[in-house]
């Protein structure tokens, strides 16, 4: 029995899975809430008409294959891809991200060897919100532990500097390692000692700043794009010491007393950051700004950049590779990288880093990894430009190319020699017996293993090859 004051209510309500019809208040618009008729089982309950099982939907060349022969599967170019690999998976009718799915197709139909779930080995920087510089001076994104949690031992910033624009004085808590992208930029820094550095750096070459040492960085007159990686996975350009910080936040007096000038000659200094800030051009010759102290420049040893961009790349069938690492660049003690180029169809060897994690950039191409976590969780992740990798230390993986352009990135390390493990070195070097029993490879696969590491290894993605 309903009480009196529910039946007063339904009179007022609209007219809804057999409940009364009821007076539309506010030019016809129902009330905000439903009657409790709704709760529960009611033969009057209707059900949706639309049906599920016409979607329409097309396969692409590898999805009806064996789910653990683990073929790339393009969803590039496909309108309604689906979570559908060989004999698993089903469809989706959505709510969903279609582009995404395209772009992730090893999240969406997943190989059959992946199993559970890694930690997420890959942030997109397109999903970092981007700082602005002002006047249209530039930008820059950032990746740490707030979007990558287990990314602890480096995070990672992408910035752009319009011609002529400066990164402002500052320095880090964290040591900085870059890699120029593209375009030109004139770098400046002075240590501890007063001994000053200069130079100008362009697409291919690298910088360090260690901890501490303030120094500027000022795009020549075809602008610059640069990688930044510290070695800290909490960093955040938002806690990076600034020059404009420093005056902003020190009183007038005390600036006044530090460099033994009249108030007044601070009346127009900035009211707190700059951050990217559009400047003078920097003259063609870099001799201009060469500024020495009694303690004179940096030690060449030290210099505080290495250019990159002139070394000959190692060249391997499929591909090639160039690593820096203190054995060239001894300032940066604790950074060691390795470029690799994959050619199409080729993949970089699986492999893992006993010494350190690894933090990827990717610069070109499109790729695709699967993380191993002991004993047996696997996670395939894709990777486009302006996509970050991390993985562990220790946790193997590899680096396919999956598009028909050459994949380029950087792997970085916190190590102060390049160097990982190779999986078919490490069999190739293993007595055959051992590894015959125990993998039950056959004969003709054990005589092919190679005792030589390969970096990178040509291949097709032919299913019959």
């Amino acid at each position: 029995m309903k009480s009196a004051l529910v039946l007063a209510l339904l009179t007022l309500l609209p007219s809804v899975h057999g409940a009364p019809a009821l007076p539309k208040r506010d030019g016809g618009n129902p009330p905000l809430r439903g009657p409790e008729d709704l709760l529960g089982y009611s033969p009057d309950n209707k059900l949706t008409g639309q049906t599920t099982e016409e979607i329409p939907y097309t396969l692409v060349p590898g999805q009806k294959e064996d789910a653990d022969l683990g073929l790339y599967l393009d969803f590039s170019n496909n309108d309604n891809p689906q979570p559908i690999r060989g004999s698993l998976g089903g469809t989706d009718p959505g709510p969903r991200n279609r582009e995404l799915d395209r772009q992730n197709s090893d999240k969406l139909a997943p190989p059959g060897t992946d199993h559970g779930q890694t930690i997420n080995a890959n942030w997109p920087m397109s999903l970092s919100k981007a700082k602005l510089g002002l006047d249209g001076a530039g930008w820059s994104r950032q990746e740490n532990i707030v979007v990558m949690p287990d990314a602890t031992k480096m995070a990672g910033v992408d910035m752009r500097l319009e011609a002529g624009a400066y990164r402002e004085l500052h320095w880090h808590l964290a040591g900085e390692w870059s890699l120029v992208l593209n375009g030109s930029c004139r770098i400046q820094a002075v240590n501890e000692d007063g001994n000053t550095f200069i130079d100008d750096v362009t697409e291919g070459d690298v910088w360090f700043f260690p901890p501490g040492v303030p120094h500027s960085i000022q795009a020549l007159d075809v602008g610059v794009e640069f990688l930044l990686v510290f070695d800290d996975g909490s960093f955040s350009e938002d806690n990076t010491f600034l020059a404009s910080e420093i005056f902003a936040h020190n009183p007038k007096s005390v600036l006044s007393k530090n460099f033994d000038l009249p108030i007044s000659a601070f009346d127009n200094i900035p009211d707190g950051e700059l951050f990217i800030f559009p400047g003078t051009p920097a003259p063609e010759d870099i001799e201009e700004q060469n500024v020495t102290t009694a303690a004179g420049p940096i030690p060449r040893s030290q210099a505080y950049s290495y250019h990159f961009s002139e070394q000959p790349v190692h060249v391997v069938p499929g591909g090639s590779v160039k690593i820096v690492d203190p054995a060239t660049f001894p300032i940066a003690s604790d950074f060691a990288a390795a470029v690799v180029t994959v050619h199409p169809g080729a993949m970089r060897e699986v492999h893992w880093h006993p010494s350190s994690d690894e933090w990827s950039f990717f610069i070109k191409g499109t790729g695709r990894a699967t993380l191993l976590e002991a004993p047996s969780t696997a996670t395939t992740f894709d990777y486009h430009p302006g996509d970050v990798g991390y993985f562990p230390k220790s946790h193997s993986h590899y680096i396919e190319n999956t598009g028909d352009e050459d994949l380029v990135f950087v792997e970085v390390l916190q190590a102060d020699r390049f160097s990982d493990i190779s999986l078919g070195q490490w069999l190739g070097s293993t007595s055959k017996q051992i590894v015959g029993d125990t993998l039950k490879l056959p004969e003709s696969a054990l005589d092919h293993l190679k005792s030589e590491k390969q970096y990178v290894v040509a291949g097709s993605t032919d299913s019959a090859q």
